[in-house]
């Protein structure tokens, strides 16, 4: 799809590579149609990584997108250049008054804090107040998941005894919803988290449905405001190296990591990771994009609300 981005953002070299098709602002200002226009509040150490996983699953449907990423004020990166940060960032303070078709919230490394413990609590409630608003359909991810549904509806979190990690078998709860479109009896996906909701709480909240679950990893896609608010508590957005760069870190540094499961071929981690859920997060972003954004965002912008 042509997708609406900065020229020199890393990501566009990195896919061309993977064979996928990513155009640029220059050629796609040329074209006559009006563009979706989406952004990213990326929230990741690895911006660089997240970027690249947010531009392949964006890049997989016939639509103009627009995509921009988001910072927030009250937090600086620590593993970023703040070059990079300045030349392809832009602060939610700048972008308040606008409104926007999708918005993308990515997990973040927190999960193990309180709520209003993390340092920038405060202003990520601001843009989730904002998105209800200004944006047609929100996407959150992992934490930013968590976070939400703690803000908007109360759901707690719970801590794990151990780190959920791995690629897990889901199954649709809600076959025929939109998102689900093409989808497999079961999907899998991968996750990496050490917090979790339990369907008990979700249950108690009306609106608040729960549509797709696994036996191993929980409640994993929810939607809320039919489709305004989608939920996914893993990572289907993840590259097929993510997990390995995980557990190769985590061992390096002698922190306690069980082999991810379902990852490696007879969880040997010197061979290649077998991928099993590229096809359904594309299926998914695309979906989300189709019926959740195009299908019901006004065609002037102004108008969402």
């Amino acid at each position: 799809m042509p997708l609406n981005i900065a020229d020199t953002l890393p990501a566009i070299d990195i896919l061309k590579k993977e064979n996928i098709f990513v155009i640029d602002k220059t050629r796609a200002d040329s074209q006559d149609i009006r563009p979706m226009k989406i952004v990213c509040l990326n929230l990741m150490p690895l911006k660089i990584a997240t970027e690249t996983d947010v531009v392949r699953l964006l890049s997989n449907t016939p639509l103009q997108i627009e995509l921009e990423f988001m910072k927030l004020g009250s937090h600086i990166s620590k593993n970023t250049s703040q070059e990079h940060m300045r030349e392809f960032y832009v602060d939610f303070s700048e972008i308040r008054k606008r409104k926007y078709d999708g918005l993308i919230i990515t997990g973040a490394p927190v999960e193990q804090l309180k709520f209003e413990d993390v340092n920038y609590w405060e202003e990520l409630t601001e843009v989730m107040d904002w998105a209800k608003e200004n944006v047609t359909s929100t996407i959150f991810i992992c934490w930013a998941a968590q976070a939400a549904m703690y803000y908007y509806y109360g759901v707690p979190k719970y801590q794990l005894p151990k780190k959920r990690f791995g690629v897990f078998e889901h199954k649709t709860l809600d076959p025929l919803n939109p998102l689900f479109r093409g989808f497999d009896d079961v999907f899998f996906m991968p996750h990496s988290r050490h917090t979790e909701i339990k369907e008990e709480d979700v249950k108690k909240v009306p609106g608040l449905q729960i549509v797709a679950s696994s036996e191993e990893a929980g409640p994993s896609i929810l939607i809320a405001r039919n489709g305004k608010e989608v939920f996914i508590t893993g990572h289907i957005e993840y590259a097929p190296d993510t997990l390995d760069k995980e557990y190769k870190r985590d061992l390096l540094k002698d922190l306690p990591i069980d082999i991810p499961k379902n990852y490696y071929p007879n969880d040997d981690y010197t061979q290649k990771p077998v991928v099993r859920w590229r096809s359904h997060a594309n299926l998914l972003y695309s979906n989300w994009l189709n019926y959740y954004i195009y299908q019901e965002t006004p065609y002037d912008i102004r108008e969402i609300m």
